[in-house]
């Protein structure tokens, strides 16, 4: 990870609550796909994902399975240098969610 950014030196960050009965399984699956094609490691709560295609880095995303407000949810966050690559972060993480959730009808959006 010394060759990318810290989180703190990034200048933007957006989080998305999603609300689905089973979120463990939804962040084992887009992480377990996500690894196979770029850096993931483990971090508290989860996994966190260096977006770094063709070795330009575009930002980071934290795919979370923690406690709110009694209940379990999945928590993304997106990190990144600047809007256009926070967009491209965000975008990676809803596309792949939504796709492995259809069935369910799982829908997610960022905020700031």
């Amino acid at each position: 990870m010394s060759v990318y950014p810290a989180i703190s030196e990034l200048a933007c960050s957006a989080q998305a609550v999603v609300e689905t009965s089973r979120p463990a399984r939804y962040a084992k699956q887009l992480i377990s796909h996500m690894c196979h094609k770029v850096p993931c490691e483990e971090i508290v709560d989860g996994h966190r994902i260096t977006f770094n295609r063709e070795g330009i880095f575009s930002g980071y995303g934290d795919v979370l399975v923690t406690d709110i407000a009694g209940e379990t949810k999945l928590v993304l966050w997106a990190y990144a240098e600047d809007e256009e690559r926070l967009e491209r972060v965000k975008g990676v993480l809803l596309r792949h969610l939504e796709r492995f959730g259809e069935r369910e009808g799982l829908s997610a959006h960022f905020s700031v």
